[in-house]
């Protein structure tokens, strides 16, 4: 039996078959577009992006430390070098659970080095953490060797680099002008990376290290390998095929930085107050500005804080009541006492409110505001000159009364007091000068203040580094120097990069007859029976002229001060001498404060002449020796 389709039944399904095929071949027409697309987006738009990201998970680099510039004496005598140390380095990416017990047991490392390990790593994570960061400096031979052969159970993750140290071959000497070094923090190190630091580096905290560290600090090199899956070094022309650019970048050694400081001279003042708790000394050309020496103690080992504190070092250190992490010839200020003398003397004589030759009664003692001050002896009738060899308070008491604590305040302003001598180091305090409106904006201004003032008691703040700036003007005529710690910088190669010449801070106001009298003044102090330095400063090699002070020191007694070592009591009055050799014709200027010591004469001076002598005895004579 013949079975037949209902006529129109096949032409109905025909338009409705195209339909759907029509919507499949579009819809692989559009799959096929946007892989396409797809395809074209991967390898041409962002082709070299992803080539870049593929290439970076097996090119590793690391950077190779340049050579730091070294700190030089003025006879360039290293102070800061270099030298060989083992470093160890992880690779955080690389560096497990596992790993890491695996180093600390190998090492046996304690309890602060763990903690030093574990923030560094920490650290390191948070930006390259394929990328090796120090976390053990200056480590000893024998660390060294155990982790060179354990290296392939510690799975790549740690290594051990030979690499420049830096060391300061005179330890404490000068440590707070030379300063130290140490790593930067996390925080730091979003800065210090812009500039190019790597996270391993040191850089400079203090001193000299600090200030001139974009000179010292050189430029690092770069050495560019290939890493397998493990974090695995690979060799080989294949290896390097994928490294674009240099495989390898020198580094450049920093410059040489070339001190003013003489280290004889700095050796020889620092042992002269190596019998006090606690002193500062500060000896300058009177002609340059150029420091020769800058003494601070007690002191610190910059060996030891650079890479080597530790905890319980650092809180010996922070405890001690004598301040050791202080400069104290710029970061500390003191009342001047006697040495402070010249600003109203000089003041009086300028303005003619008193004559070289005018005497003034002491009885040892002088009536103002309702109050009575005290004399150190009853002098008698006595002139400027002798007023000034004898540091009578009352004739210098009589003289603030004429002047004013005003005008002593523009006189001290004109010699540098007050403010900063720009010499850039340690965070230099500015001192402090009195005047009548300190006065009012804390309720009244008396006589009081201004005999205080007068001899640098009260608000008389100063450090020593301003007080040999103004007594090298007095020695000099007048003409005030910003000191100088820097001489030059040289490249390693010996090329002059930068020289600091000396530099004119402005001529004082004070005229050369004030100048000159009391110069003749401060030779009888010392080269005059009843001078205050005569008996103990005087010396028989050269002719000293200067001033003594004895400053006493405000303050209760409080219970930490039984803790205080030796003899230093933190309510003893504070010794000065300020002055210059040779007398008639000055070379240097010198100022030595014995903190809390007493009298200025009896303790300051002796210690003024022995380096004074030093100077003329052996450091002048070898220089000139040099230089012939």
């Amino acid at each position: 039996m013949l079975i037949r389709s209902a006529p129109g039944s096949g032409e109905s399904r025909s338009p409705e078959l195209h339909r759907r095929l029509g919507w499949l071949l579009g819809l692989m027409v559009v799959i096929f577009a946007v892989l396409v697309a797809r395809l074209w987006q991967l390898q041409v738009v962002r082709g070299n992006e992803y080539f870049e990201a593929a290439r970076s998970n097996v090119v590793d680099e690391r950077f190779l430390p340049s050579v730091r510039g070294k700190i030089l004496d003025r006879n360039r005598v290293p102070l800061a070098d270099n030298r060989p140390a083992f470093n160890i380095y992880v690779v955080p990416r690389l560096f497990d659970a596992a790993a890491r017990e695996r180093l600390v047991d190998l090492l046996a490392l304690t309890g602060e080095e763990i903690a030093r390990l574990d923030q560094r790593v920490a650290s390191a994570r948070k930006r390259r953490s394929g990328r090796a960061v120090m976390v053990l400096e200056d480590q000893g031979r024998d660390r060294a060797g155990l982790v060179a052969q354990a290296r392939p159970q510690l799975g790549g993750a740690v290594e051990v680099h030979d690499e420049p140290y830096r060391t300061y071959p005179h330890g404490q000497i000068a440590a707070h002008l030379v300063g130290f070094m140490n790593q930067p923090s996390s925080a730091e190190m979003a800065e210090l990376e812009k500039q190019g630091y790597d996270a391993s580096e040191f850089i400079g905290r203090y001193g000299v290290e600090r200030a001139w560290e974009k000179y010292l600090h050189g430029v690092k090199g770069i050495e560019r390998y290939i890493i397998n899956a493990r974090g695995e070094r690979m060799e080989g022309a294949e290896a390097e095929g994928l490294i674009e650019g240099e495989r390898f970048e020198p580094p450049i050694a920093g410059h040489d930085v070339i001190l003013t400081l003489d280290l004889e001279l700095q050796q020889r003042a620092e042992q002269a107050v190596s019998g006090v708790a606690a002193a500062a000394i500060a000896v300058v050309e009177v002609e340059t500005g150029r420091m020769l020496a800058l003494v601070s103690t007690p002191s610190f080992d910059p060996n030891v804080m650079t890479g080597h504190l530790t905890r319980a070092e650092h809180a010996r250190l922070q405890g001690d009541p004598r301040h050791p992490y202080v400069d104290k010839t710029l970061q500390q200020h003191y009342p001047p006492g006697s040495t402070w003398k010249f600003v109203v003397g000089g003041a009086a004589l300028d303005d003619r409110l008193v004559s070289t030759h005018e005497h003034l009664s002491c009885s040892g003692q002088h009536r103002a505001g309702g109050r009575v001050f005290q004399c150190m002896h009853t002098h008698g009738s006595i002139d400027f000159a002798t007023a000034v060899q004898r540091s009578c308070n009352v004739y210098f008491w009589k003289l603030a009364e004429r002047v004013g604590i005003d005008r002593m305040a523009d006189t001290a302003r004109d010699f540098g007091f007050g403010a900063p001598t720009g010499l850039g180091l340690n965070g230099e305090v500015s001192g402090r000068v009195p005047t009548r409106e300190l006065y009012r904006k804390r309720g009244a201004h008396t006589v009081g203040h201004t005999l205080n003032a007068a001899t640098g008691q009260g608000d008389v703040e100063l450090t020593v580094v301003q007080l040999v700036m103004a007594y090298a003007a007095l020695a000099n005529g007048g003409r005030l120097y910003v000191p100088k710690v820097v001489e030059r910088v040289e490249s390693a190669r010996g090329q002059l990069i930068a020289e600091e010449s000396p530099e004119l801070r402005r001529q004082v106001s004070m005229s050369p007859a004030a100048i000159d009298a009391l110069r003749d003044g401060m030779w009888r102090v010392v080269n005059v029976p009843g001078g205050t330095a005569h008996e103990l400063g005087r010396s028989q090699l050269v002719e000293i002229a200067g001033k003594t002070g004895t400053a006493q020191v405000r303050g209760r007694r409080h219970k930490e001060d039984a803790a205080a070592p030796g003899d230093w009591d933190p309510h003893r009055d504070h010794a000065w001498f300020a002055g210059w050799a040779p007398a008639r014709h000055p070379e240097i200027a010198i100022v030595v404060l014995i903190e809390h010591g007493g009298g200025g004469g009896k303790m300051a001076a002796p210690v003024a002449r022995e380096v004074i002598e030093a100077y003329f005895a052996r450091v002048k004579p070898a220089r000139d020796r040099r230089t012939m």
